[in-house]
C-alpha cells in the first residue's frame, strides 16, 4: 500500500514562445498535456504500474499563464478503486524572479493501472497516514463534488 503524501509530485515548465498562442500566453491544449503528464506520474508511483489516462473530469482554466512565467503543476493520488487511480490536478503560474505562485487551472483525472499485455491491473488500497494527507483528501473530494455538482 502507498500513502497520500507518496504520490505528491510536482513539475515546472517555463511558458515560452513555442508554449503561447497570439495572446502570448499558454496554449490551454500544452497546459493540460503537462498536467496529464504530471497526474500519471502520481499514478503510476502509486499503483506500481504503467497507468493510461481513463478520464479527465471538467477543467476549469481560471488565468492564463503568460510566457515568460513558470507553470508549477501539482498532483497527488486521492482514490483508488480496483483498477482505477483518481487524481487532483492542479496548476499554477509561477514569477520565476519571486516565487509567487496564483491558482490557474484544477481537475480531476482518472486514470487505469495496465500490465505488460495492456490490461487492467489491479491497484493497492490507498493509505492516508497523517494529517496533512487526510487534509488534501478530504479537500480533492469536496472540491470535485463542488465541480460535479456545477456541471449538472
Amino acid at each position: 500500500m502507498t500513502d497520500l503524501l507518496e504520490t505528491r509530485v510536482t513539475n515546472r515548465w517555463i511558458v515560452g514562445p513555442n508554449h503561447a498562442n497570439n495572446l502570448e500566453v499558454a496554449h490551454g491544449g500544452t497546459v493540460l498535456k503537462w498536467m496529464d503528464e504530471v497526474g500519471a506520474m502520481s499514478a503510476m508511483r502509486f499503483a506500481g504500474q504503467a497507468c493510461v489516462t481513463a478520464r479527465i473530469e471538467q477543467v476549469n482554466f481560471e488565468r492564463p499563464i503568460p510566457a515568460g512565467q513558470v507553470a508549477l503543476i501539482e498532483s497527488y493520488v486521492y482514490d483508488a478503486g480496483r483498477t482505477s487511480v483518481r487524481v487532483r490536478l492542479q496548476a499554477f503560474r509561477e514569477d520565476p524572479r519571486t516565487g509567487e505562485t496564483e491558482g490557474t487551472t484544477e481537475s480531476y483525472f482518472v486514470y487505469v493501472a495496465i500490465d505488460d499485455d495492456r490490461e487492467p491491473t489491479p491497484v493497492p488500497e490507498l493509505r492516508v497516514e497523517s494529517e496533512e494527507g487526510e487534509r488534501l483528501r478530504e479537500e480533492a473530494k469536496r472540491d470535485e463534488t463542488e465541480i460535479s455538482a456545477e456541471q449538472a
